[in-house]
């Protein structure tokens, strides 16, 4: 999938063990994404822009790993103090307080590296997306190989509006980059674009930005001329054709945001299925980068999966189904399911229509049913909360079984209480559980009952008022209404039927 010009081998014996420094442009302000976050930090498949670059640039193992930041720096650098952590290395930042061109911002970059850098300098953007180190890889290759002072990645693409033209000469050699602002109508027409990503040599590099200059339409010192300048200079410049145009196209706005973000959901959902998932409807099917799925799965329509939830084997996840964070053990079902940082068992049934709050634990085989919410849970093996329940703050046992619209009553206006259920207990429709209380292994509850008190194992509770039935009640009090007629005539037919007599006396 990548060309490169040249052909001839490195100039250095030692080209793999050059040292090598990554730079990510992040600085610019994204206006058009019109926005109060700050264009770096809008996601795509469950991570933010800048995250794909570097996590890209970092799979190169660079001896250097820098981002230039400018605007939401401060945002953008707390996410990358985290990023730095999960993977494994140093994430530098370097600070371009004005926006006075690319040039200018690898500038800024390098003046936080080494004064006296040597080896192979990789440059990319933060806003392209899909990326990937593979490509950097075979760039940063095609490089070294072919001994070149820069090393221009492009791409040849149907539209290239708002794109550097590559320019080439007779023998098809590059000679500069053109800007789209500054192109001849003639340049304008041309289809291969700059993709923003180089290798240069960074003394050649170093060298040419003191001699960039603003004579152009934008006014800004453009990388782009580091190329002609290198040219000039009698250094050879070459390029690696991309032939997937994908990993090279930007995101400047939230059209090329949902673009880019469904070409990469796409690409996800090919490469889960070729590993032995079944998506049903790959439309309607959405994934972030950290989901991981066992063989078998099965995903319905209508299903997201984000934030690092994992999908066992042989599970089935949907229809429509969000899981944020969730881990669903193998052989679960999970339908019309909304949940977040939850688990569920090996074998457990949930849904439909059922939520799943943090902290809920559903063991192997248990269930949880149609309008369930739960939060802060531990359900245990084999138990089942099947119907119209709010299960909160609780610690319940193995085998029970726990009755519809029941109600796990955790907040006393001030602070959260806990209830604890025993293994085998079964708890009659329409409970309320005062927390803090608890069941005991193998204990009943009657239906309609508040339970305030602990009840001890194997006993029944019972705590409902006993029923008073005040006939007459409605001929007395809603004399003349439909319910007093219906009454009546309820009364005279079972009047009728047990003295069938009386009308012929």
């Amino acid at each position: 999938m990548l060309q490169g010009d040249n052909a001839q081998p490195s100039s250095r014996s030692d080209a793999s063990s050059e040292t090598v420094s990554t730079i990510v442009l992040a600085a610019g302000e994204g206006t058009r994404m019109r926005s109060a976050t700050p264009k770096m930090l809008h996601r795509l498949a469950g991570r933010p822009l800048v995250e794909h670059a570097v996590r890209a640039a970092a799979g190169v193992d660079p001896d250097a790993l820098l981002v230039v930041l400018g605007h939401g720096r401060d945002a953008v650098a707390e996410h990358l103090t985290g990023l730095a952590e999960v993977l494994g290395r140093p994430v530098r930042t370097a600070v371009q307080k004005e926006q006075l061109g690319t040039g200018h911002a690898v500038s800024c970059g390098l003046s936080e590296l080494s004064a006296d850098l040597t080896g192979t300098v990789l440059v990319s953007y933060g806003d392209v997306p899909l990326l990937d180190s593979d490509t950097l890889r075979s760039l940063l290759a095609e490089h070294r190989g072919a001994g070149n002072a820069v090393t221009v990645l492009t791409a040849v693409v149907d539209e290239p509006t708002g794109y550097g033209r590559m320019l080439r000469d007779a023998e098809g050699r590059v000679t500069g980059i053109v800007e789209q602002k500054d192109a001849t109508p003639e340049q304008a027409e041309i289809t291969e674009i700059n993709s923003g990503v180089y290798a240069f040599d960074a003394e050649v590099l170093t060298d040419a930005l003191q001699r960039l200059s603003t004579d152009n339409a934008q006014g800004e010192l453009y990388l782009t001329d580091v190329l002609s300048i290198a040219r000039r200079d009698g250094r050879p410049v070459g390029s690696l054709i991309c032939a997937d145009p994908w990993l090279v196209e930007g995101v400047n706005d939230r059209v090329q945001l949902a673009h880019l973000g469904a070409e990469l959901n796409r690409r996800l959902l090919l490469s889960w299925m070729r590993a032995g998932v079944t998506i049903t409807d790959p439309n309607s099917v959405w994934l972030d980068c950290d989901v991981v799925l066992d063989r078998d799965v099965v995903l319905e329509p209508g299903v997201q999966l984000r934030g690092g939830t994992t999908v066992g084997e042989g599970a089935t996840v949907g229809p429509d189904t969000t899981l944020t964070g969730c881990a669903i053990h193998p052989g679960a079902s999970v339908a019309r399911t909304h949940g977040e940082n939850a688990e569920v068992g090996p074998g457990a049934q949930v849904g439909p229509f059922a939520f799943l709050r943090p902290g809920t634990r559903l063991g192997a085989n248990g269930k949880i049913g149609t309008f369930v919410e739960t939060k802060n849970a531990v359900i245990g093996e084999g138990t089942k909360v099947p119907h119209l329940s709010y299960v909160g703050d609780a610690t319940i046992g193995e085998q029970s079984n726990i009755g519809a619209a029941t109600v796990f009553v955790n907040y006393d206006g001030v602070a959260k209480h806990h209830t604890v259920i025993g293994s085998h207990a079964r708890t009659g429709a329409d409970n309320m559980f005062v927390a803090p209380v608890k069941i005991g292994d193998g204990a009943y509850t009657a239906a309609g009952s508040v339970i305030t008190e602990d009840v001890p194992p194997g006993a029944m509770a019972v705590a409902r008022g006993r029923q008073r039935n005040v006939e007459g009640w409605v001929a007395e009090r809603r004399s003349g209404t439909a319910a007093d007629q219906a009454a009546q005539q309820a009364l005279a037919k079972a009047e009728q039927t047990t003295n069938p007599t009386s009308d012929a006396q």
